[in-house]
């Protein structure tokens, strides 16, 4: 349970630090403190938050922040398409796509990584099924659309939470 505490309290810190854009004592103190006890709080109440930490799982964590880092630079070039086009061509709809991920956190982050994208909306969950709003629908073939959405995502969040 330490070890998860540990890492959850790292997660939290860093948001901290990033949100606040300020490495000034006071701030990095009470950073520090309030990560701490909401970690043991999350790690204490709910098995969901108890994560391993292991260097394949650092790994695969820090590959999907790079994964995650390309695909945003992506959807947001094509939004700057999008917006400076002189004629707007764009299909949007909702698609149906495919998970994997059997953990509620790795589920969670998954729906998270595509809804911070530009271009798509995590609009319910159903089962092992995702339906996304999709600014510029690209295919309505269930296994093409995960592919295409949910693959780049969904093997290091398998790696880390399962």
């Amino acid at each position: 349970m330490s070890q998860s505490v540990m890492v959850l309290w790292a997660l939290l810190f860093v948001v901290w630090l990033v949100v606040n854009a300020s490495l000034e004592l006071p701030i990095v103190v009470v950073g520090a403190v309030l990560s701490f006890i909401l970690a043991w709080v999350f790690v204490r109440r709910s098995a969901v938050w108890r994560i391993e930490c292991t260097p394949r799982t650092a790994f695969h964590f820090l590959a999907y922040t790079g994964v995650f880092i390309v695909e945003l630079v992506k959807a947001n070039l094509n939004m700057l398409r999008y917006v400076y086009a002189p004629r707007i061509d764009i299909h949007p709809g909702i698609v149906k796509v495919k998970m994997r991920l059997k953990s509620p956190i790795g589920r969670l982050a998954l729906a998270n990584s595509i809804a911070l994208t530009p271009g798509s909306l995590v609009m319910d969950i159903e089962g092992d099924a995702l339906f996304i709003h999709w600014l510029d629908i690209r295919t309505t073939d269930p296994e093409q659309a995960t592919a295409m959405i949910v693959d780049p995502f969904e093997r290091h969040l398998g790696a880390v939470f399962g």
